[in-house]
């Protein structure tokens, strides 16, 4: 992943920033720090899911309708959504429509539904399969997957989760601060470790 040089505030960024406000203020301000809150955590993984095939950029441009169709992700609330509310989600201009992850989205919110009765929390339950510390000095290299993203897929698809492959869920790591992969000349990389050290994994 190469780095930018070329913001109008001359900070160096993660070369995947498109330079968008929005885009610029989702890596400055989200991307990398760690999240504990399950309705957070709930809502990230089914917007990576929504992802697949797309750009971010599409995604983040919907967060706020996705947000609007799904009832905040209220993981509670989704669970209970019915075939009718399913034909009316494909209607909605506000997402992306596509019936697969729809459908995706409210199987994903049983199936967190079903955690949080047995164990009571979804973070605790994530927060196992985070990526270790990489040694100092080292600049991480690219990858779409890694041993965790593939060990929290495979445990959750044997939950009954769908679209949660292991490039969905790495992606998913990265953006919940599970792993740090800001470019090490990124300006906001030190932010997100300082942020990663002082987080209190949930138990």
């Amino acid at each position: 992943m190469d780095v930018r040089t070329d913001f109008p505030d001359g900070l160096a960024r993660c070369g995947w920033v498109d330079g968008s406000p929005l885009y610029t203020a989702y890596h400055d301000e989200e991307w990398g720090r760690p999240v504990a809150d399950d309705r957070a955590l709930f809502e990230q993984l089914c917007l990576e899911g929504f992802q697949s095939g797309l750009s971010w950029r599409t995604i983040l441009n919907k967060r706020e309708g996705f947000r609007k169709a799904f009832e905040n992700f209220d993981i509670s609330r989704v669970s209970r959504f019915d075939a009718a509310r399913v034909e009316a989600l494909l209607q909605d201009a506000g997402i992306v429509r596509h019936r697969g992850k729809i459908e995706s989205v409210i199987n994903n919110a049983q199936r967190a539904q079903a955690l949080l009765d047995e164990a009571g929390s979804l973070a605790a339950f994530i927060w196992r399969y985070e990526a270790g510390a990489p040694a100092a000095g080292t600049i991480h290299a690219p990858v779409s997957a890694t041993a965790e993203s593939t060990a929290l897929s495979k445990a959750l698809k044997k939950r009954g989760w769908s679209f949660v492959g292991p490039t969905t869920v790495y992606a998913f790591m990265q953006s919940v601060g599970m792993v740090n992969d800001h470019h090490p000349h990124c300006h906001h990389r030190g932010a997100c470790e300082h942020a990663r050290q002082a987080f209190q994994r949930p138990a």
